[in-house]
């Protein structure tokens, strides 16, 4: 069952996306930006460090934005 996730940088919110997992919602934003799998760092079950920002997954609420 996929889940929406809102995906944030800091206080900042991105993103919306519909995973499994959060790491899953956090990978797939990561590769549409242009990230190889080699650059992610996994900081959490629900967090990714690429290029020294730090990427959260958070259940969504409704009216979160997309893209």
């Amino acid at each position: 069952m996929n889940t929406t996730y809102e995906l944030r940088a800091g206080e900042r919110s991105l993103a919306t996306r519909e995973a499994a997992t959060p790491q899953e919602a956090l990978i797939e934003y990561a590769r549409s930006l242009g990230c190889s799998d080699d650059e992610i760092l996994t900081v959490a079950p629900n967090a990714i460090s690429w290029r020294g920002a730090v990427f959260e997954a958070i259940p969504a609420a409704d009216g979160g934005p997309s893209e």
